[in-house]
């Protein structure tokens, strides 16, 4: 998924940077470039690292909006579960962007609209 963020702070942990964005909300996220400092302002790709388990980090989403925010120490991404293939692959759909991700566990109905929470995502700089 590529995204304009706006770098809000830095986190506790390391190379840790709380961001928002003008469409899907607020997160903090792992930055995975250059230092950065508040007030900048880049174009970045959203990994979801880590293998995710269906129906226990990956959830149906009880409604709400699409986007993202962050909550204690987890970040949470809404959107529409796109598909998931069988080697567990899996795509959520946020706006017009996807992100990608491994997951296990039973099947979910895709085009459903789904919460994934994990403890960390990443962020990427990319030359749009």
């Amino acid at each position: 998924m590529k995204m304009r963020i706006h770098i809000l702070g830095q986190g506790p942990r390391k190379d840790e940077v709380s961001f928002s964005t003008a469409e899907f909300g607020h997160g903090r996220a792992i930055w995975c470039g250059s230092p950065v400092q508040p007030g900048d302002e880049r174009d970045v790709e959203l990994e979801v690292p880590g293998l995710l388990m269906s129906w226990v980090d990956m959830v149906p989403a009880a409604g709400g909006t699409v986007g993202l925010r962050s909550e204690g120490d987890s970040v949470f991404l809404t959107g529409l579960l796109e598909n998931i293939e069988e080697d567990g692959t899996g795509a959520l759909r946020i706006g017009g962007d996807l992100i990608m991700f491994e997951c296990l566990g039973e099947p979910m109905v895709l085009g459903a609209l789904v919460e994934i929470r994990t403890r960390e995502i990443r962020l990427y700089p990319v030359n749009l």
